[in-house]
C-alpha cells in the first residue's frame, strides 16, 4: 500500500488549487451566505467550469462516460474545496451520489445516471439521515411501496446536502414489514418530484435541506439494482466514501485555518514583536499542525483502503472522521482564539471557514458516532 501521491496526483492537486483559487474565492462564499442577489448566477457559472473540465467526471467510470479515477483522487477534490469552502453541489454530486448509483446501480442505470453526471447535465446527493440522524441504512424507515410500473414514496430525509438546488437524489427507503438490512432500497428520485425545505444551518455557504417523500412515485426503473435484492451492503460502501470525503474537506477548511491564523501570529504585534514570536503561540501551533497532519493522514489512509478495497476500509473510515472532528474542534477554538477581537467579528473570513467546519463534523456520523464504531471493531 503506497501512501505517497503519484506524480498525477501532485498535478492534479495544483491544478484544482489554482482553478478553485481563481474561480472560487472566499468572496463567493460569502456572497451566498449574504445571499446578494447575483449569488445563483455566481453558482451556475462555477458549476459550468468546473464540470467543463471534467471534475463532475473524475470518478465515472470510462465504461458510463468518465474519467475513471478513484477515491483518492476525489480526497485531493474535498480537500482542495475545504480550503476554499466553494459553495454548489459539486462535491455532494461527485462523492455521495456518484457511488450511490455506482455501488447500487445496474449497467444500464449507471450509463443513465452517471452518463448525465459526466456530462455535466445532472448534479446529485444521497439523501438517507431522517430523524435521528443517523447514516446507517439499517437505521431507515422511509417506505417505499411498488405499484405495478412505479414505486410510491413516504417519509423523510433530513439535512441532505444541496437537497433543494440538486436534480437528483439517490433516496434510501425500505419495504413496510422490514427491519434492519432486510428490505433496503436505493432510488434515483427527481429533486422536482419532492418537496424540499431549506434549513438554516450554522454554515451558510452549505445548503441543507430536508425533503418530504410523501405521495412521491417514481417509475421502476428508477428504482436502483435488481429491486428485489437488499442494498444495504453496496450503500454503506457508498456511505464510506461520502463519509471519508466529508472528512478530508473538514482537513481542507482546517488547513486554511491554520494558514490564515499563522499570518495573522506574524504579522500581529504586542509589546513590539510579532504575537507568534511567544511561546504560549508556538505551542498553539505546534499542536494544531499534529492534529491537522494527523487527520491528513488517516484521511488519506481511509481513501486508499477504498481504493483498494482493502478489509479494513470501514474502521479506516471511521477513524478518519474522528480524527478529522478533533482536529476542526482544535483549530477552530485556537484560530478563533489567536485571532482576539478580530476574529468575532462578521467582516473577517474566520467564522466563514470555522462555521463550514463544525458543520461537517456530524455529517455522516459525528466523531463521537465513530468512536463508538471503532470501539465495536476492537469489541471494547
Amino acid at each position: 500500500m503506497e501512501l505517497e501521491f503519484t506524480a498525477d496526483q501532485d498535478e492534479l492537486r495544483d491544478s484544482m488549487r489554482a482553478v478553485l483559487a481563481k474561480e472560487s474565492p472566499v468572496a463567493l462564499a460569502r456572497r451566498v451566505v449574504n445571499h446578494d442577489a447575483d449569488h445563483d448566477a455566481a453558482l451556475d457559472a462555477l458549476w459550468a467550469t468546473l464540470t467543463g473540465l471534467g471534475w463532475s467526471a473524475l470518478t465515472v467510470p470510462e465504461s458510463d462516460g468518465g474519467i475513471g479515477l478513484g477515491m483518492i483522487e476525489a480526497g485531493i477534490l474535498a480537500e482542495e474545496i475545504g480550503r476554499v469552502i466553494a459553495p454548489g453541489p459539486l462535491l455532494a454530486t461527485v462523492t455521495q451520489f456518484v457511488p450511490g448509483v455506482r455501488e447500487t446501480g445496474t449497467a444500464e442505470q449507471r450509463a443513465r445516471f452517471l452518463g448525465a453526471v459526466a456530462a455535466g447535465r445532472c448534479s446529485g446527493a444521497l439523501a438517507i439521515a431522517e430523524k435521528r440522524g443517523s447514516f446507517d441504512p439499517a437505521s431507515v424507515t422511509a417506505t417505499v411501496v411498488f405499484d405495478g410500473a412505479h414505486a410510491a414514496l413516504s417519509g423523510e430525509k433530513r439535512f441532505v446536502v444541496e437537497g433543494d438546488t440538486v436534480d437528483e437524489l439517490v433516496v434510501v427507503a425500505r419495504t413496510p414489514g422490514t427491519s434492519g438490512d432486510d428490505g433496503v432500497h436505493a432510488l434515483v428520485v427527481p429533486v422536482a418530484a419532492t418537496r424540499t425545505r431549506r434549513v438554516h444551518a450554522l454554515d451558510g455557504s452549505r445548503r441543507l435541506a430536508h425533503v418530504d417523500l410523501d405521495g412521491v412515485r417514481v417509475e421502476r426503473d428508477r428504482v436502483l439494482g435488481d429491486g428485489q435484492s437488499s442494498s444495504a451492503t453496496a450503500l454503506r460502501r457508498a456511505i464510506e466514501e461520502a463519509t471519508v470525503a466529508t472528512a478530508l474537506e473538514i482537513v481542507g477548511c482546517a488547513q486554511t485555518i491554520f494558514d490564515v491564523t499563522l499570518e495573522y501570529a506574524k504579522q500581529r504585534e504586542q509589546f513590539g514583536v510579532p504575537i507568534g514570536s511567544f511561546q504560549a503561540i508556538k505551542h498553539k501551533f505546534a499542536d494544531m499542525i499534529v492534529a491537522l497532519e494527523r487527520a491528513r493522514a488517516t484521511g488519506y489512509f481511509a481513501a486508499l483502503t477504498i481504493a483498494e478495497d482493502d478489509p479494513r476500509r470501514t474502521a479506516a473510515t471511521s477513524v478518519a472522521k474522528v480524527a478529522a472532528g478533533d482536529c476542526q474542534r482544535l483549530l477552530a477554538k485556537e484560530g478563533i482564539q489567536i485571532h482576539g477581537g478580530i476574529g468575532y467579528t462578521w467582516e473577517h473570513d474566520m467564522h466563514l471557514y470555522v462555521k463550514r467546519a463544525k458543520s461537517l463534523e456530524p455529517l455522516f456520523g459525528s466523531s463521537s458516532t465513530h468512536r463508538a464504531r471503532i470501539a465495536d471493531f476492537l469489541g471494547v
